[in-house]
């Protein structure tokens, strides 16, 4: 990979449809039969917590293979206070350029516009084995704990990053995951029928 034939900037309208394809490509049966992200992505661009300032797409010699995005939520604080933090993705890369680099390359550039808008941290769903390599460590090292998930539940899949060192100090409480991520799955299945067939295959270590 040589970092200066990437481009990442912020998405345009007149590409909506362009990016949905290319998240419908990186996570088609890969979690699921079938996949949700792309629908997801369509419907966070109108909830007011979406952030358009951190709405960015990667080029690759003007092909356009990757993606990340941000919303607005917050930690609902044990000594009752909101506190305002962000989360992320859906996030991807088209398949045929998975792990090679390119999918850390936007999300640090992602986190590095975060950070200089001011963000203190994002809470976010993933696999430490990758997102630990950009500073995400698990969220229940900071007292945060996911919403809706019993005490004894594994909760390793759910990770942090301060982007302002010490914005979490102090803070113990429960991650809010913007109600914009829970879509029915009619709707999901509605939209995807305006896409290109793709066969919906059970496979293994998928995890719904």
């Amino acid at each position: 990979m040589n970092i200066n034939d990437v481009t990442i900037r912020i998405e345009k309208k007149e590409e909506y449809r362009e990016v949905e394809n290319l998240i419908r490509e990186s996570f088609w049966n890969v979690y699921r039969p079938g996949c949700s992200e792309h629908y997801v992505i369509h419907v966070l661009r109108d909830d007011p917590a979406f952030v358009k300032e951190l709405d960015f797409v990667m080029e690759l010699n003007g092909r356009l293979i990757g993606q990340n995005m941000f919303m607005r939520t917050v930690i609902n604080s044990d000594d009752g206070r909101d506190i305002d933090v962000l989360t992320m993705g859906p996030i991807c890369i088209t398949p045929d350029l998975k792990r090679k680099g390119y999918g850390k390359v936007i999300l640090d550039y992602s986190l590095k516009k975060a950070t200089e808008m001011g963000f203190g941290a994002v809470l976010f769903e993933g696999n430490i084995d990758f997102y630990g390599k950009s500073g995400f460590v698990h969220a229940r090292n900071f007292g945060i704990r996911y919403h809706d998930l019993p005490e004894d539940a594994d909760d390793s899949f759910f990770l942090c990053k301060e982007l302002i060192p010490g914005y979490l100090e102090g803070v113990t409480g429960v991650y809010q995951t913007p109600s914009g991520y829970y879509v029915d799955d009619r709707d999901v299945e509605e939209f995807d029928r305006s896409f290109q067939h793709k066969d919906k295959l059970k496979l293994p270590g998928q995890i719904f």
